[in-house]
């Protein structure tokens, strides 16, 4: 398969490739797959009852990644997928998923990704998915990124959920259950602007034992963009979890943060916060001081506000 420009910066912005990788990939345009390949202990198949596919990663698997972008790069294309993905006992993996919407026109363009994802016992996964609209056309880029994660006993999972810019709706859930000496890590950045809007929901049970969770939320929403977050943790069972939301607020922005965490046993720790405000002046002054313009100054701010 030959890539081209788009298809090349499109990869480069949504999973950091510059062209197709050595390892398992699966990439996704327009609503066909046109690069499927597997490796020795990862397993990529086509769904035969839906669209999507099935990734297995064998049990022991190290040091290996698998890419599953998908591309939009047509004007009124609807695009609904499902992948279904197992991580097998003792493995330490990452994923690396993404949609990149290039719309050049005036109609709807919208990816709908749903992914079940089940990491075995003892198992470790890195989870990187970043989301990107762009284009010179007038319609909608819509981004509805749905995940569901098991844990099972002992096995970790470190998910970084990014939304980078360009994205006119989205709504964004990820439901998780962490059992036995589980752990999971949630990191989530957002950047909204012009009228965009973004829903994001997070909820996360601690089901057994020692089980862990942590969410930190850092965003963005300038003009007369809006947000909404909605993450909650629960624990059923002698378990940590801490919830964070940080958020700055930029022009006629619009923010709503409501972490919530319950307990549904007497040994369950939890916590949360969330602070929103607008940029502090002088952070400003002092990278004004430094030679940089109010523009360039605020531009850093928020880039080391979102790494």
């Amino acid at each position: 398969m030959t890539l081209d420009a788009l298809d090349r910066e499109l990869l480069k912005t949504i999973a950091d490739l510059h062209d197709i990788p050595s390892g398992a990939v699966n990439i996704r345009k327009d609503g066909q797959g046109i690069e499927r390949k597997s490796t020795k202990n990862i397993t990529i198949e086509p769904k035969q009852d839906k669209s999507g596919i099935n990734i297995y990663v064998a049990p022991n698997t190290r040091n290996e990644a698998v890419h599953f972008p998908v591309l939009l790069t047509l004007s009124g294309i609807t695009d609904v997928v499902y992948n279904t993905i197992e991580i097998g006992e003792n493995s330490d993996v990452i994923l690396i998923a993404g949609c990149g919407i290039h719309n050049p026109g005036s109609k709807k363009s919208q990816h709908d990704g749903i992914h079940e994802i089940r990491v075995k016992k003892g198992a470790k996964m890195k989870y990187i998915e970043k989301h990107f609209g762009g284009g010179e056309g007038k319609g909608e880029r819509v981004l509805n990124p749905k995940t569901v994660l098991v844990l099972e006993e002992n096995s970790i999972a470190e998910m970084e959920l990014t939304q980078l810019k360009g994205v006119d709706s989205t709504v964004r859930v990820t439901d998780a259950i962490v059992k036995k000496g589980g752990k999971l890590v949630i990191t989530e950045r957002l950047l909204t602007h012009g009228d965009q809007e973004a829903i994001s929901k997070i909820n996360i049970i601690l089901e057994g034992e020692g089980a862990s969770a942590e969410v930190i939320s850092r965003s963005v929403a300038k003009e007369n963009s809006k947000q909404i977050f909605k993450p909650e943790i629960i624990a059923r069972a002698k378990s940590r979890g801490h919830v964070v939301c940080d958020s700055i607020i930029m022009e006629n922005g619009k923010i709503s943060s409501s972490p919530a965490i319950s307990a549904e046993h007497p040994d369950a720790e939890l916590t949360h916060e969330a602070a929103i405000g607008k940029i502090a002046q002088d952070q400003l002054l002092k990278l004004m001081t430094l030679g940089l313009s109010e523009d360039e100054a605020v531009d850093v701010i928020l880039r080391g506000f979102l790494k």
